[in-house]
């Protein structure tokens, strides 16, 4: 997992709950990097501890957690300067799902460790999609919920989304079933116009 990832954590927490809560994770994650290198590789592990400790010192489930997380990557990849390859999936959610691949192999240009999902639709009518997702990474499903939040939010969509089919259920990668539900009303600021 690049520190990309990991500082994205790190500054949700800090932002919604202080620097001291943040400390308190990191701490009884056992990490003791106090900044993550963006472009640096870290273990998928430290991702996965600091999200342990982070369940237990918020009292919230890690599910929950992750899914959050997902909602707030989409915001903090804005700011971090990847606004440009959000914009290139397309102008509408199903374009977007449809391009998550295509956007993963250009950020593959920029991170040569990089180890990325790979995703495929199917199902598409005007309100339906499935979204397949195949990772060798394990734990992490919750966070695509999130991510598909948060591209409904930037595309102003109201989405609703099932975890369908979990890998390891007879299957070889999780499913997510979105129902869109229509143009939302009010987004956050980091929805396209």
């Amino acid at each position: 997992m690049y520190g990309l990832v990991n500082r994205a954590l790190q500054q949700l927490v800090c932002t919604h709950h202080g620097t001291r809560t943040w400390d308190t994770i990191r701490a009884k994650a056992g990490v003791a990097d106090e900044v993550f290198v963006r472009m640096d590789s870290y273990s998928d592990e430290v991702t996965h501890r600091l999200v342990a400790a982070a369940s237990e010192v918020l009292g919230a489930p890690a599910d929950e957690l992750l899914k959050g997380f997902g909602r707030y990557w989409m915001r903090y990849t804005m700011v971090e300067g990847y606004g440009a390859l959000l914009s290139d999936l397309g102008p509408t959610l199903h374009d977007a799902l449809a391009a998550l691949d295509a956007m993963h192999a250009r950020v593959a240009l920029l991170y040569p460790a990089l180890k990325p999902p790979s995703f495929r639709i199917s199902g598409v009518t005007d309100d339906r999609i499935s979204l397949h997702y195949h990772s060798e990474r394990c734990g992490f499903a919750p966070m695509i919920i999130g991510l598909v939040e948060g591209l409904g939010e930037r595309y102003r969509v109201r989405v609703e989304v099932r975890h369908a089919v979990a890998k390891g259920e007879g299957c070889d990668h999780d499913r997510f079933d979105i129902r869109i539900l229509g143009r939302a009303d009010s987004v956050p600021d980091q929805a396209v116009s």
